[in-house]
């Protein structure tokens, strides 16, 4: 359906009602598919980096003119930077201009694209221009040009998904409508490349056979087999390429030329080098002593709320790391003055000096707080990790997201929001720093979200990462938004290194790369080599992303009042790339083709130009769904009517609010500089992790084991006490007669009760307690395995239940 994969929509109309789309957001005229006739796709890979090029043909079969409007949903990591559409009547062309300058006023207004808003029920970014009018069996040829950044499967495999706009061929329900198939043909073209060389390719549809355009096997082609999808559509909802490479772990550097016509030391001039980096980290043991830094930023105005869950992180924490905790006030310090090891003593401390009790001040002081922490030394080989719990949204929001930003490579962030209106700091900064958001709808769910957190900070990493470049002498590098100090398990990262300069030594051909790292408290070393006369197709993907991702470094930076700098800077990479930045926009020119008289002299003429909404667009999902057209009956002109009368209305009202300003200088007044924000819109149900998803225990369960966990200590172990022996339900007497007489160590009885009560009945906390009970099992492996069999056949005596001994990794 159009609202999953967008294309080209139509709306149509009995009367002519020229610029009616806005008209027809408040008489609900439904959108429609506007038939898609055949799909040209040529597809560019290189490494984990995508050029993609599509020719798409539409048909107006309708009986009627049709109001078109083109829509495209941009992905993660991906980026337009060219479009054209051409018809019969006029030729469309996106350009992109500098959004301050204010150069133009597009005809037919912006308004166009508001319904678009009204009616989709897709959430994101989507680029969107309107077309104009369609007339009945009329073509448009749609010209599209995207890049991005393709994900990394486990394998090492490059995972490229053909978006549903260019294969829209899905039948899909939903409240009762259909939709019916879609008949059109496809052409699906893969050029591949790599150092490492092309293994393999993998689909789920028909391919041709691999052909290898060079003896080393380092580029590729491949085709769609089938070229009509007219029948029956397949069985998968997507078209997927698995593109397979020699060595598909550790580190890989491709070369792509620049642009000829570019100034050499510009940034599509110089040549740029693809570093994909992704260590082999093997999995930890869980309960073991492991590195890492860990701070937590608690809202003070929510404190009493989170001490159940700040309960169950610090028991789950490992021995061998640090930790700190911040109550954001007004002092904006932590409990230490810097992170400690975490050891029983300083845990007791630092559970005796957190307040029961928060302040009103609320967010205010988080950007200071957040401050405080990157100023304090990050001990040595411990990659640091931030899990900050915010209430509402900080006033500051921008200076936030630079702050963050600019520490991006030194630390992951994890957010726990409690409010809708955090959501998009939340989502923005987690993305940015490697880490994950979470929407607490509950007080009651919170322990399992923060847990389920923890358990991706706790997976282990490759620490001190550098890279070190060897050139010939004249030849510089410079990595473009720098290189992480961390990369953890699961990871890949991709970095855009750019080379400048004039190598003195012709003969040297080849440069290396070295990337150091850390690992287990091992060093570890690879080295590559790579050309340094590239050769190229010239789409310049990889130039293209280095744009993006330079513009997503600049623009917290730029919107958060540093200057004119920053802005100046993002404004020439979005020129001259052709990506977009929120300082510059789309303006469609439409220039109509010439007519038949239009001929010899007349023809020196330049065709009339004007502009027309396109631009790119946040949807924010409407839940309101339009599948069925309504009845209305509408009087003969009576919608060119009433669109004059509401353009007339919004302009007199638009007068009306200038008089004051008028009054005060002569000539006509600036317009006001547009809002800048380096935060989009976020739909709650995008979080990475949604609190009511993983809500499997009701609150009274969380509650049950919390007396357990807060007698828990740091190394894993318990005493036996009476504390211990009223959690369990059993006198302490009866606990101490029936310890083994095997057991030297009351701690190993226990410990070995807490860890079978958390099991009994098959009551297994897997959720809450599965870190802290790693960490007692290990304590108890390390201390006494010979004692373990009877103290669990004991156990399990004692308190009525039936654990098995694989519990104990017996």
């Amino acid at each position: 359906m159009w609202r999953q994969s967008f294309g080209l929509l139509g709306k149509s109309y009995i009367h002519d009602t020229t610029g009616s789309f806005f008209l027809g957001k408040w008489l609900h005229v439904p959108l429609y598919p506007v038939s898609l006739c055949s799909a040209v796709v040529d597809v560019a890979i290189q490494d984990y980096v995508a050029d993609v090029a599509a020719e798409l043909i539409y048909q107006n079969e309708s009986q009627t003119s049709t109001e078109v409007l083109f829509v495209f949903p941009l992905g993660h990591h991906m980026a337009i930077y060219s479009f054209q559409a051409r018809s019969e009547d006029a030729t469309v062309q996106a350009v992109l201009q500098d959004e301050v300058q204010q150069l133009h006023e597009a005809t037919g207004g912006w308004e166009n694209l508001e319904y678009l808003q009204n009616q989709s029920e897709y959430p994101g970014e989507v680029f969107a221009c309107f077309l104009g009018t369609l007339s009945p069996g009329r073509e448009v040829v749609v010209t599209l040009r995207y890049v991005q950044e393709l994900p990394r499967e486990p394998d090492g495999a490059a995972r490229f998904v053909l978006p549903r706009t260019l294969h829209p061929y899905t039948t899909h329900y939903l409240w009762n409508c259909h939709t019916s198939k879609l008949h059109y043909s496809l052409l699906l073209t893969a050029s591949l490349q790599s150092s490492r060389g092309v293994v393999n390719v993998q689909a789920n549809f028909a391919l041709t056979p691999l052909i290898y355009t060079a003896q080393d096997h380092s580029t590729a082609q491949a085709s769609l087999l089938q070229v009509s999808l007219a029948g029956s559509p397949p069985c998968h909802d997507d078209l997927e390429l698995l593109v397979y490479y020699g060595d598909p772990t550790t580190v890989s550097a491709v070369v792509e030329k620049g642009d000829p016509g570019a100034p050499p030391g510009s940034l599509l001039g110089d040549p740029m080098v693809l570093v994909t980096l992704a260590p082999s980290i093997p999995e930890a043991v869980p309960g073991q002593r492991q590195s890492g830094e860990f701070i937590f930023l608690l809202n003070t105005t929510f404190l009493e709320h989170v001490q159940d869950s700040l309960l169950f992180l610090l028991k789950s924490l490992p021995l061998g790391c640090y930790f700190n905790i911040y109550c954001y006030e007004e002092t904006s310090v932590g409990i230490y003055p810097q992170s400690v090891e975490y050891t029983q003593d300083n845990l007791t401390e630092a559970m005796r000096r957190i307040p029961s009790t928060g302040s009103s001040l609320g967010d205010s002081n988080l950007l200071e707080t957040l401050r405080s922490v990157y100023n304090t030394p990050r001990p040595r080989r411990h990659p640091r990790q931030l899990f900050i719990f915010m209430a509402g949204l900080p006033p500051d929001e921008e200076a936030i997201a630079a702050e963050v930003c600019r520490h991006r490579n030194s630390h992951r962030c994890f957010f726990f929001c409690f409010s809708e209106d955090s959501a998009a700091l939340a989502m923005a900064l987690a993305k940015e720093t490697g880490g994950e958001a979470a929407y607490v709808s509950s007080c009651g769910s919170m322990s399992l979200v923060v847990l389920k957190c923890l358990k991706q900070a706790l997976k282990p990493a490759a620490e001190g990462v550098s890279l070190s470049w060897t050139l010939p002498r004249g030849l510089e590098v410079e990595v473009l938004g720098g290189t992480p100090q961390s990369i953890f398990q699961g990871q890949h990262n991709l970095l855009y290194a750019q080379i400048h300069g004039q190598a003195q030594d012709t003969t040297v051909s080849k440069g290396v790369m070295t990337l150091q790292y850390s690992l287990d408290g091992q060093d570890v070393t690879y080295t590559i080599e790579f050309p340094l006369c590239p050769q190229g197709d010239g789409r310049l993907a990889g130039h293209r992303l280095a744009a993006r991702c330079l513009l997503k470094r600049l623009l917290p930076e730029a919107v958060s009042g540093s200057g004119e700098e920053p802005r100046h800077r993002a404004v020439e990479i979005s020129l001259t790339s052709g990506i977009i930045c929120p300082f510059t926009s789309y303006v469609g020119v439409r220039t109509p083709q010439r007519v038949t008289w239009y001929q010899r002299p007349l023809a020196l003429l330049p065709p009339h130009q004007s502009l027309i909404p396109c631009q790119i667009i946040e949807l924010r999902a409407s839940r309101i769904s339009s599948c069925f057209p309504k009845s209305i009956w509408v009087p003969p002109g009576w919608l060119t009517a009433a669109r004059a009368s509401w353009l007339a209305l919004r302009q007199l009202t638009h007068d009306i609010a200038a008089l004051p300003q008028r009054g005060a200088c002569s000539k006509a007044c600036k317009p006001p500089p547009p809002f800048f924000s380096s935060l989009k819109y976020v739909d709650r149900m995008e979080f990475g992790l949604y609190s009511s998803n993983l809500c499997r225990w009701c609150p009274e369960a969380v509650a049950k084991c919390q007396d357990l966990v807060a007698l828990q200590n740091a190394d894993g172990s318990w005493a036996l006490s009476s504390g211990l022996a009223s959690v369990l339900e059993v006198d302490e007497d009866e606990i101490k007669g029936k310890m083994p007489d095997e057991v030297i160590e009351p701690s190993i009885w226990a410990t070995v009760l807490a860890v079978t009560w958390l099991h009994r009945h098959d009551e297994y906390y897997q959720d809450l307690c599965e870190l802290l009970e790693a960490k007692a099992v290990t304590w108890l492996c390390s201390q006494a395995v010979s004692q373990l069999d009877k103290c669990l056949e004991t156990a399990n005596t004692l308190l009525g239940s039936s654990v098995k001994p694989s519990v104990f990794r017996l």
